[in-house]
């Protein structure tokens, strides 16, 4: 018999605790102490914010009790995302990523504290879930599936320690810096209609390809070499052609990678506005970052006759930074120069790399393109600083980081309100805000990029980065006339561009002008002889577009065996359908459940041509997707 002291009664029990809390202490357990400090102080404040109360607290496991499942999990959520931010301004071997289980059910109170089996199922979902991620059980997920805008994932019926009866477990999806995050391949009911999930696929596809193309076209692939552009990999003969790599970081703190890259990524840009010069694309000359290869082999993989590697080595306000001018067919060093002078000499010393380049190469530079080479977007190094670091975050492709990102941006914009890069960099975090359905600090994050790229313009209409973004946000609207205005804009200005050959090809494709963004896809592929996955699943589906199913298979097979993507999935279904190969086709489609987000749906509910859109489905309905 109970005392009377003892009570009962129904709640929703949160746990959770550190993943790897013990190497951690191990490596620094100053840090980590501090560390866990600050990240329990965010944790207990979401609680309260969420009217849960803190149960225990102690070393690195926390519990905590809510009146409600909702409050429960969206607090969860809630820190997960505060946590994934602080997360990314540490070094990867000091993150410190929590794990959370949810569990509604009965709870023995004594003393305030709580006891039970409801307990014990939490604790087994926190042990369940991802490294930053979210577990609940079946009783919790039943009470909060409708009333989030979240995904989940059923893992089944699980078998956990001490408790009679298996439990059933569920992932939540949208929890940003989770594996179930990144993965993002959640499985649907059998029961439901595909047919319907057919006809968002076709809504999916043309978001892919421009809502979120500004984010997927920097994915990097593990390709060396372009199959699907043999033939069209290589550079104007009548050219010289360089790749720029990375310049390496010597300064002895990882934290300065964004510094080095930045003086790299600038080179690549002057150097693309020159029309006598080939110059590989950023996307492909970065995947051989901290890659040891020989340099006649990289001029082959990259296409190029020309590389310019470097060093970088910043200490207090002076910086050092070695180049050489490198000729990949017999290794001989054509120019290589070191450069030790204050900070806020960097930009200059960049303008000279930039002109011993175009000298040792002969490369003649019109009027208009050298004006445009010493136009200095910023002449502020706080502002440029802040900007590389808005850039790097970008890059990582995280719920986080893009929030830190568009912090970065902000600052570098208070240092240099007229910053255009900095613009346009923030204009394309609300750009991908707008596409994935993420919270913003604005109502409408798709009229602030739009804002942006305009503010960008009345600086300057002679750069081309803001006709890039106005391309991606009039294709969010379904302007497809003015996103084929700006994207042939830009890539008039600078047509050395992959990334703005790349959107060109996605706008033509989305208007119907099949055959007109082919030829712009492969302008793109020349520039980028390491393509990221984005550009061959773009490739496919203009040639699924254009009429040349066969030559759509390859570069999306490639693509589905890497990533997963289900619009790649329904792409090379229809490919197969098309090009003959229905069981092939078949097979495919019942693989697996396909999926897609129902927001792609509720925005853009076709292809913009009924004939394209009806061709896909009735492939699909081929390959037995009804």
């Amino acid at each position: 018999m109970e005392s009377s002291d003892v009570q009962r009664r129904l709640a929703a029990i949160l746990c959770a605790d550190v993943v790897g809390y013990s190497r951690l202490m191990g490596d620094d357990e100053p840090a980590t102490v501090q560390t866990l400090t600050e990240f329990r102080e965010v944790f207990i404040s979401y609680i309260q914010r969420h009217h849960g109360r803190v149960v225990d607290a102690k070393g690195d496991a926390l519990m905590a009790e809510f009146v409600s499942v909702v409050d429960a999990v969206a607090g969860a959520v809630e820190v997960q995302r505060e946590l994934a931010e602080k997360n990314a301004e540490l070094p990867g071997h000091r993150r410190m990523d929590f794990r959370i289980g949810i569990n509604l059910g009965d709870v023995v109170v004594k003393d305030d504290a709580i006891y039970g089996d409801g307990v014990n199922i939490a604790a087994r979902m926190e042990s369940l879930a991802d490294p930053g991620g979210v577990c609940l059980s079946g009783k919790a997920y039943e009470e909060v599936k409708n009333k989030l805008p979240l995904e989940y994932e059923d893992q089944g019926l699980q078998s956990v320690k001490n408790i009679a009866e298996p439990v059933r477990v569920y992932r939540i999806l949208s929890t940003p810096g989770s594996a179930a995050h990144r993965v993002v391949r959640a499985k649907r009911a059998a029961t439901r209609s595909i047919r319907k999930w057919a006809l968002i696929a076709g809504a999916a596809l043309i978001l892919v390809g421009a809502a979120t193309g500004a984010w997927y076209g920097f994915i990097s692939s593990d390709r060396t070499t372009s199959d699907v552009a043999t033939g069209e990999g290589r550079p104007d003969a009548n050219k010289p052609s360089i790749a720029v790599l990375p310049f390496v970081n010597m300064s002895g703190d990882p934290e300065q990678e964004y510094f080095a890259d930045g003086i790299s990524e600038d080179i690549i840009t002057d150097l693309a506005k020159i029309s006598g010069l080939f110059v590989v694309a950023r996307n492909s000359s970065f995947t051989f970052k901290g890659v040891s290869v020989d340099v006649t082999e990289l001029g082959r993989k990259l296409g190029v006759r020309y590389i310019l590697e470097g060093s970088v080595r910043k200490s207090g306000d002076r910086i050092r930074i070695s180049a050489q001018l490198i000729d990949t067919t017999n290794g001989y060093h054509l120019w290589s120069e070191r450069y030790d002078r204050e900070l806020t000499d960097v930009f200059a010393m960049q303008d000279e790399i930039t002109a011993e380049i175009i000298s040792n190469l002969k490369i003649h530079v019109t009027m208009g393109e050298s004006e445009r080479i010493r136009r200095q977007t910023t002449e502020n190094l706080e502002a440029w600083e802040y900007y590389r670091k808005g850039r790097e975050l970008y890059w990582r492709f995280d719920f986080g980081t893009f929030h830190r990102a568009q912090e970065m941006f902000k600052k570098a914009l208070e240092h240099d309100p007229e910053f255009a890069a900095a613009m346009v960099g923030l204009g394309h975090v609300y750009l991908n805000a707008a596409g994935f359905g993420w919270p913003t600090d604005v109502p409408d994050p798709l009229a602030q990029a739009n804002d942006l790229a305009e503010q960008a313009l009345n600086l300057d209409k002679t750069v081309a980065e803001p006709y890039d973004l106005l391309a991606y946000v009039h294709s969010n609207r379904g302007q497809y006339d003015r996103a084929l205005a700006a994207a042939e804009r830009a890539v008039a200005m600078e047509p050395n561009v992959a990334d703005y050959q790349k959107t060109l090809a996605d706008v033509r494709n989305l208007s119907g002008l099949h055959e007109e963004a082919l030829v712009s896809m492969k302008k793109a592929l020349r520039l980028s002889p390491v393509p990221p996955d984005a550009y061959l699943s773009l490739l496919g589906r203009i040639y699924y577009s254009v009429g040349s199913p066969e030559d759509a298979v390859p570069p999306l097979e490639e693509v589905y065996e890497r990533t997963g993507w289900d619009t790649t999935a329904y792409l090379l279904i229809a490919s197969y359908v098309s090009s003959g190969r229905i069981d092939q086709a078949k097979t495919l489609a019942t693989r697996d459940p396909l999926f897609f987000n129902s927001y792609f749906f509720s925005k853009y509910n076709a292809f913009k041509h009924q004939t394209d859109l009806q061709r896909f489905l009735d492939d699909l309905a081929t390959a037995g997707v009804e």
